[in-house]
């Protein structure tokens, strides 16, 4: 199974915009999506900081700010 991790924080309108998008894609493509919060994590909040949402795919980077479906699936067909 893919996974695909989208990191993001509370309050974040892009975060909630990329998440939408991925929840549509999943209904074509099957894959696993975890959603974690950097927030109150340090290590996290120095690594991604503003950039959030920062999208991986199988625990590498894909994305930041927003997902574009047509590149985002291409990805997923490569694997």
């Amino acid at each position: 199974m893919i996974e695909v991790s989208i990191y993001s924080r509370a309050n974040c309108h892009l975060c909630e915009q990329a998440l939408e998008v991925l929840e549509q894609i999943v209904v074509e493509i099957p894959f696993a999506i975890t959603k974690i919060l950097i927030d109150g994590d340090k290590e996290l909040e120095e690594k991604y900081g503003e950039q959030v949402p920062v999208i991986l795919i199988n625990g590498e980077p894909h994305d930041f700010f927003r997902v574009d479906p047509k590149r985002f699936k291409a990805a997923l067909a490569e694997l």
